[in-house]
């Protein structure tokens, strides 16, 4: 055998040889363990009934974990909880089904807890993983079980490498979680294993995995210390209170927090007082709105809060998170110079919407703070989640945050659903929203009010429950009849053309739902007037491909009137 080929097998036996030697008698054996928590590991299918805040309605899969057997609660992530209407249920690892109920979901963090009957259960009995923050150190080794890629059970192998990766981004317009450190390993999880637990070698849950890099073996795991006092909270039947400045912050060293004028008596007491860390938190965006505009801005130096040095998340978040309704001092360090703010702590959950309006096919809601994020705008106005038919038709994009209708300012969701509760069937209003793409600018377009193809209803989440409560909102009185209009048609000079423009008409034909395999909603096209004392237009298939819709008929480019199919 060649020389260099015998060194070669000589390392790879020792490589394999290592974890042998190095493994204690009182440590469990990976299969052992992975035997007895895998009963408590559930594959979550999701099906999202209403495009809502960030996320489109859609059906998915996900993993979760039992944390409290006796109360049937399981932890997964935020955006597999959704913050919209949602229908979940969970399979266990022997096939049994239960239905889930949403109790929780962080407006902030990625992670959400659902609740089952436990005496549904008839054949599997899962024990609770325990939650174990404070195992979440790099080198541990680590197993990530989950629902990977479809796949109900699939166990992929890690070691933690970083404890401070910023948040993963996952684009503008889309959930993000901001202000918290993430934990990552290069485990190459992807889609299905959101939710999956990030377990050590003894069973215990260090970390919840939330994302993954698509073009790198990267995953990204929420570390657990917020996740561990919502669950105690929602074990003791008690709210999750949630503080904030409506600021994000990120985390710099001490190198680049000198290029910003820290101080160098401050970075030694930072120092002193945090030996193990190698940075502080920086202000990174202050909301449009907020308590802190005008007061922080970014590039500020987060240094105390209420007197005591706070150099991480966590201990930011503890903070506010109790001091809900209150004022904190926040002392910060700008260009050299030391600042003192009180700034006033608001509810998260305040800004986070849980209730929606339904009308013609459209989804409205309050603007929330993951999306004013990125607007960069302030937290009021209504959000459109999803145009449906009545916005869609009047070519209102989804995403647009409606600022006034018919020339009333919308605040909020009440403002927009006293507006549209006085129009009635067919009438029209003015919106004037902006968009994503142009914050800064605005668009104003005719919307037609539809009572007649879709429900109209006020829909609000019950966290009790876990079901959306809604009501059906009252359309007006009918419109009085019409007033007959004339108009002039404007004359070309030729009598034969002038004869034919007279019984030319623009049809315009919306479809509420797409039937007989056509997918397009909107038509337009030219229609001759075939019976004047019957009121007879023809028009061709192209324009009226079907006869479920909505017509509407302009005579003279000036005078529309309504139409159906006959």
């Amino acid at each position: 055998m060649p020389s260099f080929l015998r060194i070669w097998s000589w390392l790879a036996i020792a490589s394999l040889a290592v974890p042998a030697i190095e493994a204690r008698a009182d440590t469990p054996a990976w299969d052992k363990t992975l035997e007895r928590i895998s009963p408590a590991v559930v594959t979550i299918e999701v099906d999202q009934a209403r495009a809502f805040d960030t996320e489109w309605n859609q059906s998915s899969q996900a993993t979760g974990f039992v944390v409290d057997a006796q109360r049937g609660l399981i932890l997964t992530n935020r955006h597999v909880v959704t913050p919209g209407p949602v229908i979940a249920t969970a399979v266990f690892l022997n096939r049994e089904e239960v239905e889930l109920r949403p109790v929780y979901r962080d407006p902030i963090h990625d992670f959400g807890i659902y609740r089952y009957d436990p005496a549904s259960l008839q054949y599997i009995q899962p024990v609770a993983l325990p939650l174990y923050p404070e195992g979440a150190k790099v080198g541990t080794e680590i197993r990530v079980v989950g629902n990977d890629a479809g796949e109900q059970l699939s166990i992929l192998s890690g070691t933690l490498a970083r404890l401070d990766r910023a948040a993963p981004d996952y684009g503008v317009g889309k959930y993000n979680d901001f202000n918290t450190f993430y934990v990552q390993a290069a485990s190459g999880t992807s889609g299905g294993s959101s939710g999956s637990p990030v377990i050590d070698i003894r069973g215990r849950v260090v970390a919840l995995n939330a994302g993954g890099s698509s073009g790198a073996a990267s995953s990204f795991y929420l570390p657990l210390g917020r996740v561990q006092r919502a669950l105690e909270n929602v074990q003791a039947g008690l709210p999750v209170s949630r503080g904030t400045l409506q600021t994000v912050f990120s985390y710099k060293p001490y190198d680049e927090l000198e290029r910003l004028g820290l101080r160098p008596a401050t970075q030694a007491a930072a120092r002193k007082a945090s030996p193990d860390l190698t940075g502080m938190l920086v202000v990174a965006e202050v909301q449009q709105g907020s308590p802190a505009e005008g007061l922080l801005q970014p590039g500020d130096i987060l240094v105390r809060v209420n007197g005591r040095m706070v150099s991480t998340f966590e201990p930011l978040a503890r903070v506010l998170d109790e001091s809900v309704g209150e004022s904190v001092d926040i002392a910060v360090e700008r260009g050299g110079s030391v600042l003192n703010h009180r700034l006033a702590v608001q509810d998260l959950h305040s800004i986070t919407p849980d209730a929606y309006l339904e009308f013609g096919d459209a989804v409205v809601h309050d603007l929330s703070y993951q999306m004013a994020r990125h607007l960069n705008a302030p937290v009021s106005g209504v959000f459109v989640a999803n145009p449906g038919y009545s916005l869609g038709a009047a070519g209102v994009p989804r995403a647009a945050v409606i600022e006034t209708f018919d020339g009333r300012p919308m605040a909020n969701l009440e403002d927009f659903e006293q507006a549209i509760s006085g129009l009635a069937e067919g009438e029209r209003a003015a919106i004037r929203y902006f968009t994503q793409e142009d914050p800064q600018g605005t668009e104003t377009r005719l919307m037609r009010m539809d009572w007649r193809w879709f429900p109209a209803r006020h829909c609000e989440r019950d966290d009790e429950t876990g079901y959306w409560l809604c009501r059906d909102l009252t359309p007006p009185a009918a419109q009085p009849p019409r007033i007959p209009a004339s108009t002039t048609i404007a004359g070309t000079g030729d009598k034969r053309i002038d004869k034919v423009a007279a019984s030319l008409v623009l049809v315009n034909f919306d479809m509420p739902f797409s039937v007989a395999g056509v997918t397009e909603r909107n038509y337009h096209g030219t229609g001759v007037i075939a019976d004047l004392d019957r009121g007879l237009v023809l028009v061709d298939r192209n324009t009226v491909p079907v006869a479920v819709g909505d017509v509407r008929i302009t005579v003279a480019g000036s005078i529309e009137v309504p139409g159906r199919v006959t």
